[in-house]
Order: structure tokens, then sequence, then C-alpha cells
């Protein structure tokens, strides 16, 4: 088991909370505004106190020493700013990990797949919105891309396809499949009901500080659990042996 979550709560902000994260596991955090997704994404990576116990691969996340923590688990908060004038690859190379088998070639498939070739000697400052954005996806996958020395990785995301647009957004799909096949897991917060039916493999939903549901996606994802938890009326449609969710008035 890769995370083991005990009845982990943040006093105001979220409920005691349960649960088992697997190697492989793609976890897709959905539920509206304010629902406690940023609060429990924190609270996983170890940057919120709270009570109950957080174990990744069985150690409680309270003894892991803070530079081999930043080996197995890496969080993308929400909102961050870029850290003065350095230029994109020198921020890539402070996220590498000591020297391993297969990084250059790891580092050369991301820069392509987010497309960062022609920024790498950019400053920080100097990059748009959905490019820093990209550049911090990258370098939180490279922090803990799984590898023989350690294959269970944890990576923590809020709303990573924020300000991404439709060829990145399919770009961080392929790449977050490539991370759990290759041993690691992933929890990302979102709001693409959606997307979330297409790529993940388990949903949690969440409302007033409290996870309400968790299991399959097809199987959570259904038109009366939407509706309680938005206050509106949701169908299911199949088109081209897909599931869609469309929302509708309520009446």
């Amino acid at each position: 088991m890769l995370l083991s979550i005990e009845q982990a709560t943040v006093p105001g902000r979220l409920q005691a909370f349960s649960a088992q994260v697997n190697s492989g596991d793609l976890i897709h955090l959905l539920g509206p505004n304010g629902a406690g997704k940023s609060s429990l994404l924190a609270r996983l990576a170890g940057l919120l106190p709270g009570q109950g116990v957080v174990r990744l691969v069985g150690k409680p996340l309270e003894a892991w020493p803070r530079t081999l923590l930043a080996r197995r688990r890496a969080w993308l908060p929400q909102q961050q700013q870029q850290p003065g004038q350095m230029a994109v690859f020198h921020y890539l190379q402070l996220h590498l990990a000591e020297e391993k088998p297969g990084q250059d070639t790891l580092l050369a498939h991301l820069i392509a797949a987010f497309q960062l070739r022609d920024k790498l000697t950019r400053p920080l400052t100097q990059l748009s919105g959905g490019e820093w954005q990209r550049v911090r996806l990258m370098a939180v996958l490279l922090q803990v891309w799984p590898c023989a020395a350690q294959p269970a990785t944890l990576l923590l995301l809020d709303e990573p396809y924020a300000g991404l647009d439709v060829a990145q957004q399919q770009a961080l799909d392929g790449e977050l499949t490539a991370f759990c096949r290759a041993g690691g897991a992933v929890i990302t917060s979102g709001h693409d009901l959606n997307h979330s039916l297409r790529h993940a493999r388990n949903v949690w939903l969440m409302q007033q500080g409290k996870v309400v549901q968790q299991g399959r996606a097809e199987a959570v994802l259904q038109p009366d659990t939407l509706r309680a938890l938005y206050g509106l009326a949701f169908r299911k449609l199949q088109s081209e042996g897909e599931s869609w969710l469309v929302a509708e008035e309520m009446r």
C-alpha cells in the first residue's frame, strides 16, 4: 500500500476521512468550490496540520525526513508565484533527484511533451500563465517520477489543468497515465466531470469538508449522486461507446 489515511482531519476545514491508495491509482477529487479539496490535498501532503494519521509506504508523514519525503511525494498547489528571475531550466534542475538511470531521457521527454524546449532559457517571470503551469507540472513530475530505487511515489495536484489549452491537457493526461503505469499514484482535484468519467480510475466526492462518496468513477458519477452534490439535475448519455454527463436546470 502506498498511502494509508486513517481518520485524517483538519479542524474547521476537513472532517475525518479514511482511505487507502495503491501504486497505479489515479484518483480524481471532485466537489463544489469550497468543498475542502485543497485542504484534503494539503493534509495528505503533510503541509497542513490536523488529527489522524497519514502514512506513506507505512511510515507516518511526520516521521519522514523532509529531504526523503520530497523524493517520494510532490504537491502542486493551486497557485504559486514564480520564485524570482531564474531561468526555466534552472528551476527544473532544482527538482531533479540525485543522479539515477534514465533521468536524462525523462527530462528530454517531458520537455518535448510540455513543449518547453524554446522556453528553457527564459526567466520564470516572463512566462505566460499557461507556460508557468506547464513548467510547474513538469517540475513535480521530475521530482517524484518512479524508478527502480523508489518505484512507489505520490503526486498530489490541485487543479492542474487550469490554464492549459486542449493539446496540453491531453499531454498531461498522457504523462499522468505513464506515471501511474511506472508505479506512482496520483490524486488530483478538478471540476470537469466528463474528464473524470473518462480518465479517473477512482473518484472521491467532497461536500462541506467531507468526503461523501468514493469508488470507481463510473459507479460514483451518477446523476442522482451529482444532483445531491451540486443542486443540479443531470442526465447520463451514451455516445460512440462513451458515457457523458449533462447538467440541466432543476424543475
